[in-house]
């Protein structure tokens, strides 16, 4: 693949705004459609045509796999760790007005935010430790 300039260049163009368009849903989801799950799609989307175009020896040293699986252990305590301060602060798992008694607005906005992370950052490291696993793999004859 080193020698297909062409896709190599609208590839380096085009990854910037994937992952542009990925922080988008990302942000835009708990006003409108989109969210954590389909940012996370868009964003392991990117790394995987980086890994398409460039191989999977530069993905590797671009997203390392230790990385990774810190990533969806991550996510996942981010959206556990919403749900308990939730329940440390008088509330249910997850029920977001307790995450700020002051003003109970805030503390929905606040927790779709950070579950929505969670999610987005889980299903990207997700997606790229499945494509990792699946692309290493040599086909036997």
């Amino acid at each position: 693949m080193t020698r297909q300039t062409i896709l190599r260049v609208v590839a380096k163009l085009l990854i910037p705004y994937i992952l542009l368009f990925a922080l988008y849903v990302q942000f835009h989801g708990d006003y409108g459609p989109g969210g954590g799950f389909q940012a996370g799609v868009i964003f392991a989307a990117a790394f995987i045509l980086y890994a398409l175009v460039f191989g999977l020896g530069s993905a590797r040293r671009v997203a390392r796999p230790g990385v990774i699986e810190v990533l969806v252990a991550l996510g996942v305590l981010i959206y556990a760790g919403t749900g308990i301060v939730a329940m440390l602060g008088g509330g249910n798992f997850l029920d977001y007005n307790a995450l700020d008694h002051h003003n109970p607005v805030h503390g929905q906005h606040l927790g779709i935010l950070l579950v929505e992370l969670g999610v987005g950052i889980t299903v990207a490291a997700t997606m790229i430790a499945i494509f990792f696993s699946f692309a290493g793999r040599r086909v036997q004859r």
